[in-house]
């Protein structure tokens, strides 16, 4: 009995495509999307400059954004932009992405620290031209933190210390400095004690020539040497606004839920159907997303697309469950766990990423015992047609044989012993019938004398 109606006949590679499209779709638009505001006087009298706003957590959907405003400014031929930064901080990897960014970026690119710019907030200042800050702003505690709050292993905090001592150099600025903000070990004298973190406010930064003091934007710019430039502050599209959704811890977990619950049913029918289908698609959103910002690789879609093979070959070559459909299910599990931290993970990171992947399975399990147990005997479905019955009861419209009332009173001849029953021919037409009485032997004259559905009840005739 199959439990989802086959809507989808065209096999998985219709829907890994459609899954596959619509991300495509996704990315292409964020990458294309135009920029809304025409030129104006300002724009012909002093350019076009744009501000990029850098506000609240730093996640991995904030890094595509800014690629394609950067982007955005290049191909309108803007003379700057101008990241406006008010930030606690985020992920690590999140911000790795950004630096990158403004590093081939085809426009200088500038950092208005507007109050604050912890943590990566300051990583992302540093990889900037210059660095201004408005009055009563701070910069710095830039250590890297598990999600619990604890500092992170070494192994991290080096890496991190590193990119900032790195960062620090290629703009000829005191790298202790910038090491000082990850490291509490790092002492500078006169800025900063032995077992404290480096948080540097506009006053500190101006004297060690680390920022330079602004009233607000328009100051920025005059200081820039763009003053007069139209501003023109770049926004999230719907695409990029989709990515942050599907990629956001909540909506991740439902994606795989769905994916591993199409692919279970499936495995229960005959041939690809619906399930398979929203099955293929919600992994290839939640794979797509992923990539997208960064966390999946190549080498995660690789391993995805082997365990989809391995699946696939239980599905529609060997019969039952075996060896082919585990290998498939632990590579799918592996890829998606991959999927879930990035390289510079930490063990909450991990630990969390477990989690996701053990509530999506526990979810899947139930959610599928459920189905396989309880959904055949839905009586609503059963009427509505897409579910199989198990009555076949002529109220439900089942019979074995045509209905043949014309048969009653008809004259015939018994083909075989009716013992009761037996076969007799009627003109052209083998029926099978019933004796109403004794034994009536092949040869004999018969007549039908009730014709009920399938059932002719017949007797002889003296």
């Amino acid at each position: 009995m199959s439990i989802v109606p086959k809507l989808w006949y065209r096999g998985p590679l219709r829907a890994a495509t459609l899954g596959v499209a619509v991300v495509a779709l996704v990315q292409a638009v964020a990458a294309s999307a135009p920029a809304d505001a025409p030129q104006g006087r300002g724009a012909r009298r002093g350019g076009v400059v744009y501000r990029i706003p850098v506000h609240g957590v730093i996640e991995l959907g904030l890094a595509p954004f800014i690629e394609r405003s950067l982007r955005e400014a290049a191909e309108t031929g803007a003379r700057a932009a101008v990241l406006d930064i008010e930030t606690p901080g985020g992920r690590i990897d999140a911000a790795q992405h950004i630096v990158n960014a403004l590093k081939d970026a085809d426009v200088p690119v500038y950092a208005f620290v507007n109050r604050r710019a912890f943590s990566a907030g300051a990583m992302i200042a540093l990889a900037t031209r210059g660095i201004y800050m408005r009055p009563g702003s701070v910069m710095g505690a830039a250590t890297p933190v598990s999600g619990q709050g604890e500092k992170a292993p070494e192994k991290i905090v080096s890496a991190m210390r590193s990119e900032m001592r790195a960062l620090a150099e290629s703009r000829g600025l005191d790298p202790r400095v910038a090491e000082a903000m990850v490291d509490e070990d790092i002492e500078i004298p006169g800025l900063v004690e032995k077992g404290k973190l480096l948080t540097l406010t506009t006053e500190e930064a101006v004297r060690i020539r680390y920022a330079t003091a602004v009233e607000d934007l328009d100051a920025l710019l005059h200081a820039v040497g763009v003053a007069g430039a139209e501003v023109r502050t770049t926004e999230v599209n719907w695409a990029e606004g989709v990515v942050r959704f599907l990629t956001h811890p909540m909506v991740a977990p439902l994606l795989l839920s769905l994916g591993f619950l199409g692919l279970i049913i499936e495995l229960k029918t005959p041939a690809f159907g619906l399930a398979g289908a929203a099955g293929l698609i919600s992994l290839a959103l939640f794979f797509g997303s992923h990539y997208i910002v960064g966390l999946a690789g190549w080498e995660e879609l690789i391993l995805l697309t082997i365990g989809l093979i391995l699946l696939g070959i239980e599905i529609f070559v060997v019969p039952g469950f075996g060896i082919f459909g585990i290998a498939g299910i632990l590579g799918i599990l592996a890829s998606m766990y991959l999927s879930l931290v990035s390289h510079l993970a930490t063990g909450f990171d991990y630990s969390q990423a477990a989690g996701i992947l053990s509530a999506a399975v526990i979810v899947v399990a139930v959610t599928a015992w459920a189905l396989l147990r309880f959904l055949p005997r839905s009586g609503r479905l059963t009427k509505s047609g897409i579910l199989l019955g198990e009555a076949t009861t002529r109220e439900a419209g089942y019979l074995a044989t045509p209905v043949r009332p014309e048969l009653e009173g008809a004259r015939g001849v018994a083909l075989t012993d009716l013992r009761p029953a037996g076969t007799a021919q009627f003109g052209e037409d083998r029926v099978d019938v019933v004796a109403e009485g004794a034994f009536i032997p092949a040869g004999s004259a018969i007549q039908v004398i009730r014709s009920e559905g399938y059932r002719h009840v017949v007797r002889p005739v003296g």
